[in-house]
């Protein structure tokens, strides 16, 4: 196949690359892409990962499409793989279409044996101004609109999606409450895209001139307040047991049981 174009430095395509390349620096790692498009192949061919298998549920993909990596028709929220059938399980800009975001990411962990990197929006306050301020979406309206109508939506259906975007803390009570016997360290990453929907619209050109303007500002506060920046990474290497057992646990006969010991030097016996 052709040598796709070089990826444009300083954009998303550039924050998902660094991203990718510092939580999966082993390029034979088997890796799971979910909701995955022709950004996807482009970002790990380039990066020269070899063991990739792309997933998402367009009935109308091809294998030629995502050469020379796998493809394959899943649903996010519904993977019909094993547990631990992945080393690593990567979704960018794909969660917010799932009907439930919270039970696509769940899935990914469940057939991760290392960890999970997924790239969404960040709910920051500057994201909600510029929401207000109409200078980008709520509803992914525009992928709809330049698919025909048809499909991008939710569940790939001509149905906009609403832009699930996360914090920190959601991430980590989600991954928490699903596997609350380990203590997890998710790590975060921060970067920035400009929003281009203004410059879709018809007669958006003063949006797109004021985006521009405010474009060097942007990047000088968002030096200052790297949260308030649009992208958002979180890599949740699964734990390593018995070592990131929580304390009120134990490890016996390969699995765990609550820590009667630490209960007891914790709390108080109950009067009869």
């Amino acid at each position: 196949m052709p040598c796709p174009e070089p990826l444009a430095l300083g954009s998303r395509a550039d924050f998902y690359a660094k991203t990718v390349s510092t939580c999966i620096p082993d390029r034979s790692s088997s890796i799971l892409v979910v909701g995955a498009g022709e950004f996807d192949r482009d970002v790990f061919l380039r990066l020269d990962y070899r063991n990739v298998v792309l997933t998402n549920i367009d009935t109308s993909a091809t294998a030629s499409q995502f050469a020379p990596f796998e493809w394959q028709y899943q649903n996010a929220e519904r993977l019909g793989y094993a547990d631990e059938s992945f080393d690593v399980v990567v979704t960018h800009a794909a969660l917010h279409h799932c009907r439930s975001p919270h039970r696509a990411l769940l899935e990914m962990y469940r057939a991760a044996r290392i960890g999970v990197l997924a790239i969404e929006s960040r709910e920051a306050w500057l994201m909600k101004l510029l929401n207000r301020l109409n200078l980008t979406q709520a509803y992914e309206t525009t992928a709809v609109f330049y698919n025909e109508g048809k499909f991008a939506g939710v569940e790939n259906t001509e149905i906009p999606n609403f832009i699930y975007r996360w914090t920190e803390r959601e991430v980590e009570k989600t991954i928490c409450s699903f596997a609350p016997e380990a203590a997890h360290h998710i790590r975060f990453f921060y970067g920035n895209d400009i929003p281009i929907t203004p410059g879709l619209e018809r007669g958006g050109g003063l949006k797109t001139i004021a985006i521009r303007l405010l474009g060097p500002f942007y990047r000088l506060f968002a030096r200052i307040f790297p949260r308030q920046q649009n992208l958002f990474g979180f890599w949740i290497p699964k734990p390593e047991m018995p070592q990131q057992l929580q304390p009120w646990l134990v490890w016996e006969e390969g699995k765990a049981r609550f820590n009667a010991a630490w209960a007891e030097a914790r709390y108080r016996q109950s009067a009869d």
